[in-house]
């Protein structure tokens, strides 16, 4: 048996860039066919961090899980902020 010095990597998520707007269209599409409000459920989840506030219907946990939170927030309001602008108006 031969035993190796060299370090191995291990990531709970895949290597894969995970594309956070796409995943949040495919949540919300999930707690809409399971008659949730996907804004409400999506803030409690953010808030609390349960992950019992997303459905399971169609991986919808397994997939908002695979990224952070603080991530989540970001994407949300870097793109209000573009869409709206960064004035004083906002």
């Amino acid at each position: 048996m031969d035993v190796s010095d060299d370090t191995r990597m291990f990531s709970a998520v895949d290597n894969e860039q995970v594309n956070i707007s796409e995943t949040l269209r495919a949540v919300c599409k999930a707690l809409e066919e399971k008659g949730y409000e996907p804004l409400d459920q999506i803030v409690g989840y953010l808030v609390s961090g349960d992950p019992s506030y997303i459905t399971s219907h169609g991986n919808a946990r397994q997939m908002l899980q695979r990224i952070e939170r603080n991530d989540l927030l970001e994407e949300m309001v870097g793109y209000y902020i573009k869409e709206h602008g960064s004035g004083a108006g906002v």
